[in-house]
């Protein structure tokens, strides 16, 4: 399996859901028809914390990020999202 490393004050996010496919009345919803976008990522991968830049987050929180801030990657058909950690707007207790 490949891994991303991000450079600089990057971070690496993949989208967070609770993979609800059943609603709570027990109605089936196909992944196609969900238009909701997450919001929610989890941190996968950071850049290593220097007393220069100093990370914010780190491996394993959950961060909200605006929808079109960074850049898309799909690798080993996951999807990924690549974002500076300026563009966080926060993080999910």
């Amino acid at each position: 399996m490949k891994k991303i490393k991000p450079l600089a004050d990057r971070v690496v996010l993949k989208s967070y859901s609770e993979n609800k496919e059943i609603t709570d009345s027990g109605i089936y919803i196909p992944q196609s028809e969900k238009k909701e976008v997450s919001f929610i990522y989890e941190v996968i991968e950071v850049w290593p914390w220097t007393e220069k830049s100093p990370m914010t987050v780190k491996i394993g929180d959950l961060v909200l990020c605006g929808q079109y801030a960074g850049d898309e990657v799909k690798l080993d058909k996951q999807q990924y999202k690549i974002v500076s950690v300026d563009y966080l707007l926060g993080i999910v207790e």
